[in-house]
Formats: structure tokens, sequence, C-alpha cells
């Protein structure tokens, strides 16, 4: 049976090679697409809206997809330097050559459509979420019933060791995508859900390098390859392995794979909670209290490279 998914994504440069990967799937009729829905964490909405919606029309094999727009917001933005990128990826001739299409925009916002996509589905839908989960803690907060809805949640966010965090008046333990908003990461997390969970531990094992790059650029006559190379050009060169923020790893890409394909990955059985607010809010820790989670602890990281690269390419021949 085809696996029904919606996928929310805050509009960084790896959520959108993910969408990627998810369409990929999709035309060889392993998943099916019923929303994606975009926060402006790691991005401005605009840009990643339209860039979402060109994707969708370049590399995609429908466009009856309904693009949401969150209106969640943060008091802890993510930096502007790297919501910027959105901009340059939105611009790339690749997706600019046949326009937009007919991908509509929702006139609702990614919290109501999801709810109602909850509702409506026939079978429980999978949910991947590579950016901060405020739209289903809204709905979940909302009607905690359509838990019931929930065939499982795969998310990227949240760590058991060193943050990537370096604001003012935060301690370092948390990871961005739940320090953006903490208080949602906690009801997702105490919701009960069948929660997949990839952390930072798990990301720092496929860090972008310049061979990745390299490898990429000698395989620019796939379309899909292309647009990969030249989206990930606009991100910083990671030349040694690091566990700051200036690095870049890809951690919605291995998500978004781990989802599609359990193989590539290690994982297993935590009790965890959320720190929802003051210094440490964010963090996200193990106790004999918490609620279960299935957590990704080690990637074969050249399985998951191939796995990656293999479907990019063969997007164009399905």
């Amino acid at each position: 049976m085809v696996e029904k998914v919606y996928f929310s994504h805050d509009g960084g440069v790896d959520d959108l090679a993910s969408l990627m990967l998810l369409l990929a799937a999709e035309g060889k009729k392993q998943i099916e697409l019923v929303g994606v829905g975009v926060v402006p964490a790691d991005s401005y909405l605009a840009p990643a809206i339209k860039a979402t919606q060109k994707i969708i029309h370049r590399f995609g094999k429908h466009e009856d997809l309904i693009i949401s727009a969150s209106d969640a917001t943060s008091s802890d933005p993510f930096p502007k330097e790297w919501r910027l990128d959105a901009f340059t990826v939105d611009a790339l001739p690749i997706l600019n050559e046949f326009g937009i299409g007919t991908t509509k925009i929702s006139d609702r916002s990614a919290a109501d459509d999801l709810q109602m996509l909850l509702t409506q589905a026939s079978e429980p839908l999978t949910l991947l979420f590579t950016g901060p989960v405020s739209d289903l803690a809204t709905v979940l907060t909302r009607k905690p019933e359509l838990k019931n809805k929930i065939k499982r949640l795969v998310v990227m966010g949240g760590t058991f060791g060193q943050g990537n965090i370096t604001e003012p008046e935060q301690d370092g333990t948390a990871e961005w995508n739940a320090f953006w908003d903490p208080k949602a990461f906690k009801v997702v997390v105490n919701a009960g859900l069948n929660l997949q969970m990839v952390g930072l531990e798990s990301t720092h094992e496929v860090p972008l390098r310049p061979a990745d790059r390299l490898r990429w650029a000698k395989l620019r006559q796939n379309p899909g390859l292309d647009f990969i190379g030249q989206a990930y050009a606009t991100v910083p060169t990671l030349n040694r392995f690091e566990t700051k923020s200036i690095a870049y790893f890809l951690w919605d890409v291995l998500t978004t794979a781990f989802m599609l394909n359990d193989r590539l990955v290690q994982t297993k059985i935590l009790k965890i909670d959320v720190v929802p607010d003051g210094i440490s809010r964010g963090r996200t820790f193990i106790t004999p209290t918490g609620n279960l989670v299935e957590f990704v602890y080690q990637v074969d990281h050249d399985a998951f490279f191939n796995y990656f690269e293999t479907n990019i390419l063969e997007m164009s021949k399905i």
C-alpha cells in the first residue's frame, strides 16, 4: 500500500532537497504526497513558498498538491543570514525556466490545512517535519483526538549531546528546530504519537563536504542533480568535521531518507521530554518519566549518499 505523507518544511536548502527526494519517491509510487506546509523558520516565507511551488512543477509528476503557508512565529528566529538562502534558490534558472506551474497556494494556514487533511483522512497519515513542529502542535492542542489519524511522525529535531545554538540567553544545549518553538516541541513529544526522531548526533555523520559537491558537479547533466548542486552551492563549504552551527550537514535529507528507507540507519527506543522555557528552552533530555521515541543514533554514510543520489538521478527516468 502506498504511504500517504504530509510534508512540513521550513524553506532551507536541505528542506528543498528533501522535497526533491520525496518527489522521486512519489514518482516510484512509494508514497503519495497529500500536502506540503512551509514554516518561515530557516527561510523567509515568500521565497520558500515560491521555490516549493517551482520544484513541484519542475520535478513532480502531479500538480494538484496544495502548498500551505504557516502563520507560526518565534521569539527566537533563525539568523537572518541563513534565512536568505531561499531567495537564491528561488532565483535559480533551473527552477524558473518553466515557470511556476499550476500548484496552488492555499488561502488557509498550514495548521488549518493539516487539521483538515487529518480529519478527512480515511487512513492514518505519515507526517514528515523537517522544520519546527508548531503547526502540528496547534492541531493537537485544538483536536487531541486527531493523533489517532497519525500513522507516524518523523521529525528532525532535538539532541542529547551538544546543541547548535549560539544565541544570547541560551545555554547551548538545544537544537534549532526545537529551540525555535520549544513549547510546540514539548506538546508534540508528549502527545503519545508513534514518534521517530533524527537528532544532531546522527546528522553529524553526514556532513556536506567538498567531495560531495564535486561528485554532484560531475553529474550535472542530470537535471535533478544539477539542481541539487546549484542549491547546495549557496551554503558554506565544510572543509573539516565540526559540530558548531556554521557547519553544514544534510539534516533534513537524512530525516527524509530515513522515513523512506529505515535500513540506512540504526535506531533505539528512548524516553524523553523537552524543556519548554528558560535558558535551556528547547533542550531534549532522557528521563524515565518521559515519552517514547524511536531515535536514530547511527547512519550508514555511504549507503545514505548512494540512496539520495541514485533516487535523484532516476527522477528523469520515471
